[in-house]
Formats: structure tokens, C-alpha cells, sequence
């Protein structure tokens, strides 16, 4: 499965959230955030800031399903830009510190928010790529993680969440 077919099934989902919620205005600041509140999560599952603690990581499929949740989001935002002409998601296979990588994709992704340019998106994209890989997961990983959460969304839109 390529990212055009994440996309699909990304702007299906989004579509169905605007009829059921009824959205009218412009939310790609509020989906900025979410995204931006997504990479806490999962940075806080992972725990690789937390020095002062012997407590080790979230279970592999919580921190994956924490992961999906910014997929989610970064999708929809290429869509609200018209950013869609990904055919591969560019995974970058390079060991980095966790916490480093958390701040610096925190960054492109605010850089993103405020001047939204395809550049700044593939940017989130290469870091998410980034981060799966120092996170063991792969691209089928990612993929099968998001098939999953996509049901559940809309199983929580249907049940009122």
C-alpha cells in the first residue's frame, strides 16, 4: 500500500467527520495542534526524555498505535493543502536520539503551522519516517496500525465519541 491510497482512505474519513460534526469553518490550525499534541503522546509513551525515571517505554503497540494517531494528522493536513502527490513515504534509515528527534520534528511541524509549504510537509514526512525507523517500526507496521485506528475513528464518530 502505497501513501495515495492513505490519503483516500484518510480524506473518506475526514469527509465523514465533517458531515457528522457538521464542520463549516477552517480547522487546519486545530489539526496543526492535534498533531502537535499526537507527537507529545507519543513521545511521552516512548519515555526517552524522562532521565529522572527507571520506568522503561510503553508496550510496542501502544507507542505504535500513539504513532498512527500523528499519521492520522499529517495526512489530513496534506489534504486541507492540496499536498498529496507522495507516492512513497520517504523513511530515513538513520540511528538518532530519540529526544532530539521529538524536538526537531516538533519544529518542522510548527514551521509547517505557520508557513505551509510542500517543502515544510515533506519535512514531517521524512521525520515521522525518521522516527518510525529509530522506533523498530516498518512501513507495513505503519500502514496495518492505520487500517486498524481508521475503523475505530469511525466506529468512535458513529458512537459519539
Amino acid at each position: 500500500m502505497n501513501l495515495q491510497q492513505l490519503f483516500t482512505m484518510q480524506k473518506e474519513l475526514d469527509d465523514f467527520i465533517e458531515q457528522t460534526q457538521n464542520i463549516q469553518q477552517d480547522v487546519f490550525q486545530e489539526k496543526g495542534l492535534a498533531l502537535l499534541v499526537e507527537l507529545a503522546e507519543l513521545a511521552n509513551e516512548t519515555r526517552c526524555f524522562k532521565f529522572w525515571s527507571t520506568k522503561g517505554p510503553s508496550a510496542r503497540e501502544v507507542i505504535l498505535e500513539e504513532y498512527v494517531d500523528s499519521i492520522h494528522f499529517i495526512l489530513s493536513l496534506g489534504l486541507l493543502k492540496g499536498y498529496t502527490s507522495i507516492d512513497m513515504w520517504p523513511f530515513v534509515e538513520e540511528m538518532k536520539d530519540l529526544t532530539a528527534t521529538f524536538l526537531e520534528t516538533q519544529s518542522v511541524i510548527l514551521a509547517f503551522i505557520h508557513q505551509p509549504t510542500e517543502e515544510r510537509y515533506l519535512a514531517i514526512w521524512q521525520y515521522y519516517g525518521l522516527l518510525a525507523y529509530n522506533l523498530g517500526f516498518t512501513f507495513e507496521d505503519v500502514v496495518g496500525a492505520y487500517l486498524e485506528k481508521n475503523q475505530e475513528n469511525y466506529h468512535r464518530q458513529r458512537s459519539g465519541y
